[in-house]
């Protein structure tokens, strides 16, 4: 993480809704929203290539968090069964069994999303393939201050 201004927090990883990999038995998006998203992400500047194709949720619990991110994609038009939605973007490092995977917080702004809304202390994020992390492993997360802003 190059942030000068960061912050370190322990986080666990949680079960997400299975909507952004494509895994949940009842998704209108059998190949997950990620995967449908990437292009029109890519068109627009934010290169989702090196990530694995899903999010991995986790929580900061009791904490909430807020965002004020440099990147902002507003109204992006990626399916043609809903409304355009916005999306944010914060860089963001992952330590696990001290290994560090550079990646992304991912934030599909509420006010523009239909369904499948988040608890406000789980970050969802997109990262490389992870091999062997599990629901329930805990991590450390490391971002800018500036962009992400912890309450607890």
């Amino acid at each position: 993480m190059d942030s000068p201004d960061p912050i370190s927090l322990v986080a666990t990883v949680v079960s997400g809704h299975r909507v952004a990999s494509g895994d949940a038995t009842d998704s209108p998006y059998p190949n997950g929203t990620i995967a449908m998203q990437t292009p029109h992400f890519r068109a627009l500047g934010v290169d989702l290539s090196l990530f694995y194709p899903a999010t991995l949720n986790v929580s900061i619990a009791p904490a909430i968090f807020t965002l004020q991110p440099k990147i902002t994609l507003p109204l992006v038009k990626w399916s043609t069964d809903h409304d355009p939605e916005s999306f944010s973007f914060v860089p963001v490092q992952l330590l696990w069994q001290q290994q560090p995977f550079d990646g992304l917080i991912y934030y599909p702004h509420p006010e523009t999303k239909i369904n499948h809304f988040q608890d406000p202390s789980v970050l969802e994020l997109l990262l490389p393939h992870i091999q062997g992390i599990a629901y329930e492993s805990k991590v450390i997360l490391l971002a800018s201050a500036n962009e992400l802003i912890i309450k607890r």
